[in-house]
């Protein structure tokens, strides 16, 4: 093969990936060492053309920009549909590409323009209607969307496509059984359509019909199974039932990992395995897909500190949430002479009365459930918010990519998603030494601001009421030991409750008392404690109840067990305020670690395990004396008094001096660095 031969096989591999101008330079170079080869000179020119647009017929450039488009090369795929559109300017056709690249390209203006031109010119062209209606869709712009796939569908009543667009339009929208009946539909015309099925498992996991989610949610992992989120949805609906029977043979090889663009759900897989580097992987993966292209934007520095910071906390839970319930204390305890405290709220949840009592606590309090994410960034530069809190991270209803673009010159990943974010647009991490202790400190793409205690803020001002029911109301013996774990049903593995069902075994007339998340989270349990030989009624399963009398019932349990991969968080917290012991075996990962921090700043050691038998041992010793139980929980109620877990005002001055120590770092030009609040 000629070395021209050779260079021609390199371009032409360039050219079918859209990269024209690398096949170009290889062509010029070539040339300045044989500037009289004809051959390499006609594959230029034709590049060239290509390039330009010249030389091909309308449709061939037609074709051609929208390859580029496909490819991602947006730049190229709109410059030649603009000289598609000065050439036929009345093709409804080539304005629907020409949108369809702006928007892929993320400048919405300019694609609506283009997309309304495109259906003035011809309002019977379907696929300007979907491409309208996604681009209001992802602008959260839901009653236009809707509306626009509503007129794709009178087009092409049966597509598909098109009855399960409209069905998570009203998913959005929280009109659940309109989507159902929509995705049902789109599945009776295309069962071999996977996004119909996944957004029926949505829809069936806000119903609490979680087998029937698992199932649907399998249905995709099956029609994709190269589909990371396809498969982790699956994981992730199986944990929430307790399924622990064996995957099927498709799925046992497959490592949840993903990569850009084939990205798992990091929080769907917290309770998958122990692991904090392949938790920052997956976490990088999606991270690198909210990412923006556009240069980010620069902050001007100011010469000195403000008078007030300015703080946006973002969340989707300004409302009854365990968050919120979290964050009360430190929301009214914020040095209102020194800080501008924002709410930024974008949950679809507008009541309860933690929603009214905060909106008194904070200096502004923006519902911006409806604005679309570029609206929210530019309010959130437009108020001058020094430092902007995501409180939701990869939690369900979050929205990480809102930090993509840059609201504030410091970004702090708080409290709400137990992990790394794996983002170069979030510079802090708050937590502390043992949540990630320095073995694992490069789990973490953040710098760490590291709490003095604890990094989990409390209401050291919580009240219930007592409690006057009888254990027997509550389906508990009035005389048998109570071990309790009101953690979520996902969290709970065959691990730990191996070690359970060995505890209630030993312990004669004791009790298991769990939450009760779904139907089939309870029968698959009770399965479970069947196989182990223990007598399924000695599961009992605490209903929901509003938090004031759900932390009154803990009076009748007697020891509070954690679970592994994902500790009990709030949950470690409320057992704790109630006076309940609890027992913790902390793990590697950040979710794997809090109770042991909860513990720690309760000044409750002891009750850190230090292996699975240790965790047992801890547990039985307990059950099996009740004078050391009694003196535990007198100890426990104790602490709760004075310890640094529940001193919120001294926690809200700690927290604060973060947020100065980043926030000065910052004015001194300085890149974001590990703060050690424990150590100044």
């Amino acid at each position: 093969m000629s070395s021209f031969d050779q260079l021609s096989k390199r371009a032409k591999k360039l050219e079918k990936q859209g990269q024209i101008d690398e096949a170009i330079k290889l062509y010029e170079l070539f040339l300045q060492d044989f500037p009289k080869n004809t051959r390499a000179k006609a594959a230029l020119e034709k590049l060239q053309d290509a390039k330009s647009g010249a030389g091909m017929s309308a449709q061939q450039a037609f074709v051609k920009a929208r390859e580029f488009i496909d490819q991602g090369a947006y730049a190229k795929g709109i410059e030649l549909a603009q000289k598609l559109v000065e050439g036929a300017p009345d093709s409804a056709q080539v304005w629907n590409l020409l949108g369809l690249g702006y928007s892929r390209n993320q400048n919405p203006v300019e694609a609506e323009r283009c997309l309304r031109k495109a259906i003035d010119l011809d309002k019977n062209f379907g696929m300007a209607w979907v491409n309208i209606a996604t681009l209001f869709s992802e602008q959260n712009r839901y009653e236009l969307a809707l509306q626009a796939f509503q007129n794709a569908r009178y087009l092409e009543p049966e597509n598909a496509g098109v009855l399960c667009a409209i069905g998570g339009v009203l998913l959005e929208m929280g009109r659940l059984d309109e989507a159902e009946k929509f995705c049902v539909q789109a599945i009776k015309n295309d069962p071999e359509l996977a996004k119909p099925y996944q957004n029926l498992g949505i829809i069936l996991y806000r119903n609490k019909k979680r087998g029937a989610a698992k199932q649907a949610f399998e249905q995709v992992a099956k029609l994709r199974p190269n589909n990371m989120t396809a498969l982790s949805d699956f994981l992730h609906a199986r944990a929430q039932i307790c399924d622990w029977d064996p995957l099927a043979p498709e799925f046992q090889n497959v490592k949840p990992i993903g990569k850009p663009g084939n990205s798992v759900s990091p929080f769907s897989l917290l309770h998958f395995e122990d692991d904090p580097y392949a938790q920052k992987k997956r976490s990088e993966n999606r991270a690198q897909e909210l990412a923006v292209r556009d240069p980010v934007k620069q902050f001007p520095r100011p010469a000195a500190r403000p008078e007030k910071l300015k703080i946006g906390y973002f969340s989707a839970d300004f409302h009854n949430h365990a968050t919120l319930s979290l964050m009360m204390g430190l929301f009214g305890a914020h040095d209102r002479s020194r800080f501008e405290i924002h709410a930024y709220s974008y949950g679809s949840v507008t009541d309860g009365w933690r929603r009214g009592q905060l909106q008194k606590l904070v200096d502004y309090n923006w519902d911006v459930r409806n604005a679309s994410d570029a609206e929210i960034v530019q309010h959130a530069r437009d108020q001058g918010v020094d430092i902007a809190i995501d409180l939701k991270g990869y939690t369900q209803n979050g929205r990480p990519q809102l930090f993509a673009p840059r609201m504030a010159p410091i970004q702090i990943n708080y409290v709400g998603y137990p992990g790394t974010l794996g983002a170069d647009y979030i510079d802090y991490l708050i937590a502390d030494h043992t949540i990630i202790p320095d073995d694992y400190k490069n789990a973490c793409s953040e710098r760490i601001i590291y709490m003095p205690h604890c990094y989990q803020p409390n209401d050291g001002g919580r009240e219930f009421p007592e409690n006057k029911q009888t254990r027997s109301e509550l389906g508990l013996p009035e005389d048998g030991f109570v071990f309790c774990s009101f953690n979520a049903n996902y969290k709970i593995s065959p691990r730990e409750f191996d070690i359970w069902m060995r505890l209630l075994n030993k312990v004669d007339g004791s009790v298991l008392w769990l939450f009760e998340g779904s139907e089939d989270a309870m029968l698959n349990l009770q399965k479970e404690a069947g196989k182990r030989g223990v007598d399924p009624a000695r599961l009992v399963f605490a209903g929901y109840l509003p938090e004031a009398k759900h932390l009154s019932r803990h009076k009748h349990a007697d020891l509070f067990l954690d679970t592994f991969n994902v500790n009990a968080h709030t949950t470690a917290s409320d057992a704790l305020w109630t006076g309940l012991p609890l027992v913790t075996l902390p793990g590697r990962q950040f979710a794997a670690r809090v109770a042991a921090s909860v513990l720690k700043a309760a000044n409750l050691p002891e009750l850190i395990a230090k292996s699975e038998e240790d965790y047992e041992a801890i547990a039985l010793d307990l059950a099996l004396h009740p004078e050391k139980l009694a003196a535990m929980k007198a100890k426990v109620a104790e602490n709760v008094k004075a310890c640094p877990l529940f001193d919120t005002k001294t926690y809200t001055l700690d927290l604060e001096r973060g947020y100065d120590a980043a926030y000065e770092r910052y004015l001194a030009g300085k890149a974001p660095a590990d703060i050690d609040l424990a150590s100044s």
